[in-house]
Formats: structure tokens, sequence, C-alpha cells
């Protein structure tokens, strides 16, 4: 089985897995999700980096092959949002935020906001330059939202986003591209600990969802963080973990993830009429990795075979 075979079926499982539980949990209350609205990292992003001045761009191949070409997207074909959009009925991709085509009636039926590099907080990312962290994400679904008012009114818009399926995937690049990055966050890591920054992170992430939620989402999908001490990246910045996945990254995903699954079930019981759903990437992508010969994979043992077999899912930049 060739090595782009291997990615494109785990990557269909995994979406196949995700989605059937997302909509599932999303959908059982109402026949139509009239609108698709996304906010995150790399990992969906689906072209609002080509619009700015970044080092993180997914402009070039292999990127988009199964498209015939790079669209934005960090990976080789779809994303988990361009799948559960699909599945939903909703016509063609949501589109990049930044994209000329996304204005007009389009925006009805949602828009893409995610950036590679985004994060929760407001420095994360920074070693790219330009990228759309979540607070100007929800800067620009304000946009959205009152371009739709002008269009529809306030009743509708209403009516419209509170029936829409949000997700966010955020959270990676905050550990990744800040307090892991190497030689820049050295210091931070000597004077903040982990707990501390897990925190921080929790804290600013309970406003993001709480101004979501204040802005008329209601069925809100919140991505946990993948393990990100297997990516090749990491593995690679710490050589003394061998065939292993770097442990300490790890541990602060699942800390993180720990406090997001209260979170979730918290925002949940105080917001009327909203459902924050978990979406527990991190237990789907580490069975991948500790399983990987039932997905189709030879081996995970070096980062070659791991990036060809869980980098469409759990790479982030």
């Amino acid at each position: 089985m060739s090595e782009l075979s291997n990615r494109q079926m785990i990557v269909r499982t995994v979406f196949q897995i995700v989605t059937v539980k997302v909509l599932l949990k999303i959908c059982f209350a109402t026949d139509v999700i009239p609108a698709n609205f996304v906010f995150g990292d790399s990992l969906v992003d689906a072209g609002n980096n080509n619009y700015i001045a970044s080092l993180s761009k997914a402009n070039f191949v292999p990127n988009g092959i199964d498209f015939g070409g790079p669209t934005g997207r960090f990976t080789n074909g779809r994303t988990i949002v361009d799948i559960i959009g699909q599945e939903l009925g909703l016509p063609g991709f949501t589109p990049p935020y930044l994209a000329p085509t996304a204005r007009g009636p389009v925006v009805l039926q949602g828009i893409n906001y995610a950036s590679g590099g985004g994060g929760i907080l407001n420095h994360t990312g920074n070693i790219f330059g330009g990228r759309i962290n979540f607070d100007a994400q929800l800067d620009n679904f304000e946009n959205t939202r009152q371009d739709i008012i002008s269009t529809i009114g306030v009743s509708a818009t209403l009516e419209l986003l509170q029936s829409s399926l949000f997700s966010v995937t955020m959270g990676s690049n905050d550990f990744i591209n800040n307090y892991f990055t190497p030689i820049v966050s050295a210091e931070e890591q000597k004077l903040v600990p982990p707990q501390v920054f897990v925190a921080s992170m929790i804290a600013r992430f309970k406003l993001q969802l709480t101004r979501l939620y204040t802005s008329s989402a209601r069925k809100i999908i919140v991505v946990n963080v993948g393990p990100i001490g297997c990516i090749p990246y990491e593995r690679d910045l710490n050589p003394t973990a061998g065939t292993s996945c770097a442990s300490r990254p790890n541990q602060l995903a699942q800390l993180f993830n720990t406090e997001l699954r209260s979170l979730t079930k918290e925002l949940t019981t105080s917001f009327k009429g909203s459902i924050f759903v978990y979406a527990d990437v991190y237990r789907i992508v580490d069975d991948m990795i500790q399983n990987y010969r039932a997905y189709g994979t030879n081996a995970v043992s070096t980062a070659e075979a791991l990036h060809a077999a869980i980098s469409p899912v759990a790479s982030v930049a």
C-alpha cells in the first residue's frame, strides 16, 4: 500500500469516526443545519493564510494534491470541517473569510475563519508573523454577523445562527508555537509553570467561547488538543524519546484537555439552550498511533512514517 493511500485511508477513518459522533450529538434535535461556521488553526484553515503576510502557508505541493493543486489547506485534501459540511448537505466547501468569494448570499451558509499558526492566546504564533488568532477570528465573525443582519434582518439572523453549527479547533499552537517554541520560550518555561500556562489558556478560552455564545452561537463543537508530542516536529526536538512520543508536550495537552472537558460541561450548564460538544481528537489519534496496523500503516517508529500516518489530522503550523 502506498504512503498516499495509507494517509487517505487513515484520514477517512478519523473523519468518519468524528463525523458520526458529532452528528449524533448535534443534529438529533433538528432536521437541517443551515450553515457551518469554522474557527481554528491549520488543522481547519481553508485558505485564509493565502491572503496575509505569513510564514505559515500551505500554498505549495504536496498540499492540495487531491484537489489538483494547493488550496491553502494544510493537508493533501479535505479537512474535517469540509467533510462535516458535506455530511450536513451544505453545497460546496465553507469558504475562507478573506477570500473574495466569501461575500453576498454565500455567507448565509457559513464562513471559515481559521488561520494556520493561530491560537487561543494572542501572542501565540508570533514566529510566523501574520496569523489570525481566536480573538481576531471572533472579530471577523462579528463582521459577518452584521452583514447577515443587513441582508435578512435581526430576527432571521438570530434563527439562522442558533440553528447553525460552530466548531472551534484551537490550542495546539499555544503549546507548539508558544510555550514550547525552541530558544524563544526558554525563559517563559522557567518562569511560568505548566499548570499556570494551561490555566491562562482555559481562562482566555472561556471568555472567547462565552463571546461566541453571546453572538448567537448555540451548537458548538470544541475540539481538544491532540497528542502533539507525537508529531515529527516535537519528536525531532526531543531525540531522547527515541522511537516514542515526546512525553512532556503530551502531558500538557492532556492537562489542558482535562480542563477543557470540564469547561464545556460548565458552559452547557450555564448557558441556556447551548450545546458545547467536547470532541476528543487526542484519544482518536492516540489510538491510531498505538494500533497503527489496524489502520493499514506499517510503522510509526520514525518521524517519516508517523508523518505519513497522522500529519493530516495532527500537525499544526
